[in-house]
């Protein structure tokens, strides 16, 4: 079984999902991973699934007049399943609108090794809203980390609130 990383992107109208979910099943294709969102009134979709088509059939059984959807052959990165490596921490940033927020929040991450594993944005009137689930490496000083990033967002005229993760309860 091959895995492929098919992306779907449309206008926004109810059914779009239950659409590409049937489709998907309909080609005898599994749903491992995936994740959607509304931007702007579009519906966007990644999803990696696994099945016996490749991403060339599986992108021709997926044609829809209203909806562009690609598929590609991708290489498995990780086991489903499998407790992430480092630390998780949520950070959240609330302020004015501007350019270059998500790259001065992503570099300051990045630079102590730090992975964004998911991550939304919302702008409300002139309120810009992020928030960004990060992953650390457990040798990262939190503590000097937190105090940069009250400098970028100080810089940045937003408030940045970081704070781990609660692990669930089930």
């Amino acid at each position: 079984m091959g895995l492929s990383a098919v992306t779907v992107l449309g206008v926004d109208r109810p059914g779009v999902i239950a659409t590409v979910a049937g489709a998907l099943a309909d080609c005898g294709v599994n749903i491992q991973d995936s994740t959607m969102t509304l931007l702007g009134g579009h519906v966007a979709m990644m999803l990696l699934v696994n099945g016996d088509l490749d991403a060339d059939e599986l992108t021709k059984r997926l044609c829809a007049p209203d909806l562009v959807i690609t598929a590609a052959a991708v290489e498995a990165r990780r086991y489903f399943g499998c407790p992430a490596s480092g630390l998780g921490y949520v950070l959240t940033v609330h302020g004015p609108d501007r350019p270059g927020i998500i790259s001065a929040i992503s570099a300051a991450l990045a630079s102590v090794g730090g992975n964004i594993t998911g991550m939304s944005t919302r702008l409300t009137g002139r309120l810009y809203v992020l928030i960004a689930d990060v992953e650390l490496p457990e040798e990262v000083d939190v503590a000097e980390l937190m105090r940069h990033l009250a400098v970028v967002g100080a810089g940045l005229d937003s408030d940045i609130t970081f704070r781990p993760v609660e692990p669930d309860l089930l």
